[in-house]
């Protein structure tokens, strides 16, 4: 591979890390790409593994960047602060809204409480719109997802504090 590919490579790899993206096909011509995480949870581990196996010339060459590397997934895991909250994830695949037409006030905000039933969110799917319902009562921790942002089947929406 060139050296401008395996920056493209990284940057793409970013870009789905970001995003959390289950599964993504690229096909260049002589390069074919893919990539197919089964949970969000451990794509994040999949994609910093895939990124130390490319940065990482190899292991026996860079034994303290390798050992640093295999490390990074479980301090990451340690120090999570979202450990224990509940997670609300979106039923189908489609477009996500936080508030009911633009302009107007989201569903909810981090801070407020909600009640198990109370709609959350809107996902727009084949131009329906569909109300997400809290499927717990509890403290809005986080947003995980942008408003507008194309969301898919399982994919983390909020986080919730349970009470």
């Amino acid at each position: 591979m060139k050296p401008q590919d395996i920056q493209d490579l990284k940057e793409l790899i970013e870009f789905l890390k970001q995003y959390q993206v289950a599964e993504f096909d690229l096909d260049r011509g002589d390069m074919k790409i893919r990539l197919k995480f089964n949970q969000p949870e451990t794509s994040q581990a999949a994609l910093s593994d895939l990124a130390a196996r490319l940065l990482v010339p190899a292991p026996a060459a860079h034994p303290q960047v390798a050992a640093a590397a295999a490390a990074q997934p479980a301090a990451a895991q340690e120090a999570d602060p979202d450990t224990g909250l509940h997670i609300v994830k979106s039923p189908i695949v489609g477009t996500f809204y936080g508030s009911p037409s633009p302009g107007a006030s989201p569903f909810v905000s981090t801070g407020d409480h909600v009640e198990k039933g109370q709609v959350i969110c809107i996902v727009e799917a084949m131009k329906l719109m569909n109300e997400i319902e809290a499927d717990a009562s509890g403290e809005i921790v986080r947003c995980l997802v942008t408003n507008g942002q194309p969301i898919e089947f399982g994919q983390p929406l909020f986080s919730i504090r349970q009470t």
